[in-house]
């Protein structure tokens, strides 16, 4: 074994700026610098909690602005501000509805082909079985989050086996770098497996679980750790240094097959949602544009003219659509931008760990 890591400081600058806890450089959230409410926002909320969470802000501020400004009920009187508004409202649901449908009739449509193109899936998905399981020595379980336990844990046996490789050998930069390298592996892939243990796909956590995974900088450092010691290295060794690359790289495929499937199974949820919001948006909206005058609903409640409410009630209903369409394509479009590239290469600066001091 290795000297021991040097205890982490209690309070360290982030790449966002601020000062915090330690974050693990391996969590996707700790590569990112972000607050945990950015990141809860982005992606862990669940997506009908973050579209109340929107409607409720969007409630409260049509509230506040139809008490600040002149009275609704005068402004009713005079023209008609509020059918304007609803039948526009209208318009923008059945465009949206239908062109979100549309979308989901596209995705869905690569799920169908000829028995060829089925055959020729089909025949790449077990050659990439087939070489997982040389890597398991045994056939790899069905579940996809069972099977990225596997490859995971998979890593990090091989990355023990790496660092007993050359635990005999002179060179003591190559074993201390080693064990920094080991560590990491080991560490990261303790944290996904535990979070993988209680995850099932379909949700999110699955697919968060994954992308907690640096795989790209561990393989960065494994090939760059082989690189500056070759000369040194047996074969034995090698052929460890091998065997962890090999591992690592196989991880990235079942991510990325597993993230096509998420994607496909969050748009066919957002489409059937969009459908469910819709429907009570419309009728709120036709409601309100054929039933709703100024002596519909006369008094005040709390302060506040009843007409503000019923209005205010009727835009927020009929905006949950558009509410719910924002939270699921800002998890999808922060899961690709996050996913942007295939292999060793890495394109944040954050998500570079200082593991290992490439000049010591």
């Amino acid at each position: 074994m290795g000297p021991p890591l040097q205890a982490e400081p209690l309070f360290v600058r982030r790449p966002n700026g601020r000062y915090g806890r330690p974050l693990s450089c391996d969590t996707l959230r700790g590569r990112t610098g972000e607050s945990r409410v950015a990141h809860w926002f982005l992606l862990d909320a669940d997506r009908w909690l973050l579209t109340g969470v929107l409607a409720a802000a969007a409630f409260v501020g049509f509230v506040a602005l139809g008490t600040a400004a002149p009275p609704l009920r005068t402004a009713m009187e005079s023209g008609t501000p509020v059918d304007t508004a609803f039948q526009a409202l209208i318009a923008a649901i059945l465009t949206g509805v239908t062109l979100v449908v549309s979308i989901n009739q596209l995705v869905l449509s690569q799920e169908l082909g000829r028995l060829g193109d089925q055959q020729a899936w089909m025949d790449e998905a077990m050659e990439y079985r087939r070489s997982v399981e040389d890597l398991f020595g045994r056939v790899g379980p069905p579940d996809p989050s069972q099977f990225l336990q596997e490859l995971v844990q998979t890593s990090s046996d091989r990355a023990e086996a790496l660092r007993e490789a050359v635990a005999d050998t002179d060179d003591d930069r190559l074993r201390r770098r080693t064990d920094r390298v080991v560590e990491n592996v080991c560490r990261n892939s303790e944290e996904i497996t535990s979070q993988l243990e209680t995850s099932t796909f379909g949700e999110f956590g699955v697919l968060r679980s994954g992308l907690n995974y640096n795989y790209s900088w561990k393989i960065y450092a494994v090939r760059r750790l082989r690189h500056e010691h070759e000369d040194g290295l047996d074969e034995d060794e090698l052929a460890a240094f091998e065997e962890l690359i090999d591992s690592l790289t196989l991880f990235r495929p079942a991510l990325e097959h597993f993230k096509s499937l998420y994607f496909q199974w969050e748009l066919v949820h957002l489409t059937r949602s969009i459908l469910y919001a819709g429907l009570p948006g419309v009728v709120a909206a036709t409601a309100t544009v054929l039933y709703l005058d100024q002596e519909s609903v006369p008094e005040t409640t709390l302060g506040v003219d009843n007409l503000v409410w019923v209005v205010s009630g009727s835009a927020t209903l009929a905006l949950v659509p558009f509410f719910l369409l924002a939270a699921y394509v800002l998890r999808i479009a922060t899961i690709s931008k996050r996913t942007g590239s295939l292999g060793p290469f890495i394109l944040r600066r954050a998500e570079r760990t200082s593991a290992i001091d490439w000049d010591e």
